[in-house]
């Protein structure tokens, strides 16, 4: 082959291969394809709040201390809402809302899995996604009464929010996609203000959360 089409041919396969990319990520209009970080984001979160808002419900029927009731509300509100659009973007995107990945795939190696390296924390050997509390937990938080409700429900949900705002982190840093991000951004910056609540709200129970799984800043 002559030395003068070698170099355009070559800079047409190119464009070829990362057409080819695209496609596999975005699919065919543009949007988000069924393996992108977004797509995962979106199923694994909507899972995640789903577990959030079960929790939330079994602490608030037990008619806790009105700042308990409260903090279940808003999470119960919040959640639900945001699991909404979560799966209303699968819709859009003709994408299913289940998949044979596993969770967290998406996040490849950027820190996922339910617990950090040489933190022994309860949910560590479920092999879900971070923070999700165990079935044995959930459990425990539906036979408990009173304050030790209160406490366990405070303890599972810091933790709980934590894997959120792991998981938000982590699409942070794979996604420039404006609504994926805003959301993400909005979970980082609502549990981690609520995380501070229900640690301060433990304290005045005479009670500590679980080691944290967040990775130290």
């Amino acid at each position: 082959m002559e030395k003068s089409l070698r170099k355009p041919l070559l800079i047409v396969c190119g464009v070829l291969v990362l057409a080819a990319a695209a496609y596999l990520v975005f699919g065919r209009s543009g949007t988000p394809g069924d393996s992108s970080p977004e797509a995962g984001f979106a199923r694994d979160m909507a899972a995640h709040h789903a577990q959030a808002v079960e929790m939330a419900f079994l602490v608030r029927d037990k008619r806790p201390a009105p700042e308990i009731s409260n903090l279940a509300y808003d999470i119960i509100t919040t959640q639900s809402n945001q699991r909404g659009m979560f799966l209303g973007w699968l819709q859009q995107w003709g994408l299913g809302q289940a998949t044979d990945r596993k969770p967290m795939a998406w996040m490849g190696g950027h820190g996922h899995g339910a617990a950090t390296p040489g933190v022994a924390t309860p949910a560590a050997s479920t092999g879900a996604m971070p923070g999700m509390a165990s079935p044995e937990e959930l459990a425990r938080l539906k036979a408990a009464d009173g304050t030790q409700a209160e406490v366990l429900f405070l303890q599972l949900m810091i933790r709980h929010h934590e894997g959120g705002v792991q998981m938000a982190e982590g699409l942070l840093g794979l996604s420039t996609r404006p609504e994926v991000v805003s959301m993400a951004q909005k979970i980082v910056q609502g549990q981690s203000g609520e995380i501070k609540l229900m640690t301060d709200l433990l304290r005045q129970r005479g009670a500590q959360p679980y080691p944290s799984i967040l990775a130290p800043r």
